[in-house]
């Protein structure tokens, strides 16, 4: 079978999560990297871990020549530029099949149009990168469940809450660049979720259809002097400025448009989650039957005491964002997959040898950043936002929040 070969944009946390993803999926390799940021570091796991032999190289032109697909994994302000960059590089001869995007697909509802026409237009196969879509433990559930849901009905409620203590990169904490704060950050991956759960056997992911949001969102712990001055003096980032909201709480209502039933995604994510690091968490109600995943919860758990503490250099080794380095801890031994980075990975590369677009398209992709920017429309007008509303979902596609603008002290 063939190799398909990737070459990536963006060398940061999440670049090198899935290189760490890779190293589990046959029929891949890396063999080019655009010069940035931890770009060596990059290159040099690819080698240690037989990803391949990457180059790197100091153009976006000159990654998408050396490879069959590029992933743009690079910071939310610079994707529509790259897509651009990478656009005109087809345009010149370069021989891509596909393009992928780590979520999300645009900090507004334009620059994630704006990111699909670049990619039809060229002629290339997407693949929207929304990894909890591909995570084991839900969607084994949910197949374990299907002979309930046949005999007494889909499931009503979804609920998916993503917590930890804040991201790593001084441009997330930036909600100009961003595109907001938690909910831009990972209420992306709730509405996705719960959608997904959602969403009958058999079915497109996009089957059910959204029809109201409502949303709100608050600035808690890191509006506080004491930690406004902590993110000042660590990322550079002025939240008595230009806050963003580290906590948002909301339900999105689906139609199934075969049966009129409608179904409800109830989601909650923050930045203020100060245990022992990345929680997902994700429940589902239906008639007589449940489900429920909860990623803290591990068959491994280790336990260090305070004098032991002192020698440990990096708490993360056991647990994504971890703030803890002693006392009982949660040992995941295989995070890439258990998050579902694997799975999207696989899917991706499978489909992109098939010479077609991945489970998740970018239009997929278009759809969340849709929900998402619903969501803060919800918070700023206060009220509930009716998705059928011609002249809602017409307001909508050039909406813009005040928290993505830097105004964020007028709804926070």
């Amino acid at each position: 079978m063939k190799t398909l070969r990737l070459g990536v944009i963006g060398s940061g946390f999440i670049a090198h999560f899935l290189a760490k993803a890779m190293t589990q999926v046959r029929h891949c390799e890396l063999t080019a990297i655009y010069k940035r940021g931890k770009s060596e570091e990059l290159a040099a796991f690819s080698r240690d871990n037989g990803l391949g032999e990457p180059k790197i190289y100091d153009t976006v032109k000159e990654v998408a020549q050396n490879c069959d697909a590029v992933m743009i994994l690079s910071p939310n302000y610079t994707r529509v530029d790259i897509m651009e960059q990478i656009a005109d590089a087809v345009k010149s001869g370069a021989e891509l099949s596909g393009v992928i995007c780590e979520k999300p697909l645009g900090r507004t509802i334009t620059e994630a149009k704006k990111m699909v026409k670049l990619a039809r237009d060229a002629e290339l196969n997407t693949a929207y990168f929304e990894n909890m879509i591909f995570m084991n433990t839900i969607n084994n559930s949910l197949e374990q469940l299907r002979p309930q849901q046949e005999v007494m009905g889909e499931l009503t409620i979804a609920r998916s809450t993503e917590e930890h203590a804040g991201p790593h990169s001084s441009w997330f904490w930036d909600p100009t660049k961003q595109g907001g704060g938690a909910m831009s950050d990972m209420g992306c991956h709730s509405v996705a979720v719960s959608r997904h759960m959602l969403t009958p056997a058999g079915k497109p992911p996009s089957f059910l259809e959204p029809i109201s949001m409502q949303c709100d969102m608050s600035l808690l712990k890191w509006g506080q002097p004491k930690y406004r001055k902590q993110l000042l003096d660590e990322y550079g980032v002025d939240y008595a400025k230009t806050p963003a909201e580290d906590f948002a709480t909301g339900i999105v209502a689906f139609r199934n448009p075969e049966t009129g039933q409608v179904v409800k995604g109830q989601f909650t994510d923050s930045w203020m989650f100060d245990k022992q690091g990345l929680r997902l968490s994700m429940d589902g109600l239906g008639p007589g039957y449940a489900m429920e995943v909860n990623t803290l919860i591990s068959p491994s758990e280790i336990f260090i005491g305070d004098e032991a503490a002192e020698t440990v250099a990096d708490a993360e080794a056991a647990l994504e964002k971890s703030t803890a380095t002693r006392g009982l801890l949660a040992i995941q031994p295989n995070e890439a997959d258990l998050y579902g980075y694997v799975g999207e990975i696989r899917n991706m590369v499978n489909s992109f040898l098939d010479g077609k677009d991945a489970f998740l398209t970018w239009e997929y992709g278009l759809e969340t950043t849709r929900m998402v920017q619903a969501a803060y429309m919800s918070h700023e007008e206060q009220k509930t936002i009716d998705l059928t509303d011609l002249e809602v979902k017409k307001k909508l596609e050039t909406f813009r929040s005040k928290i993505s603008k830097g105004e964020g002290g007028d709804v926070l």
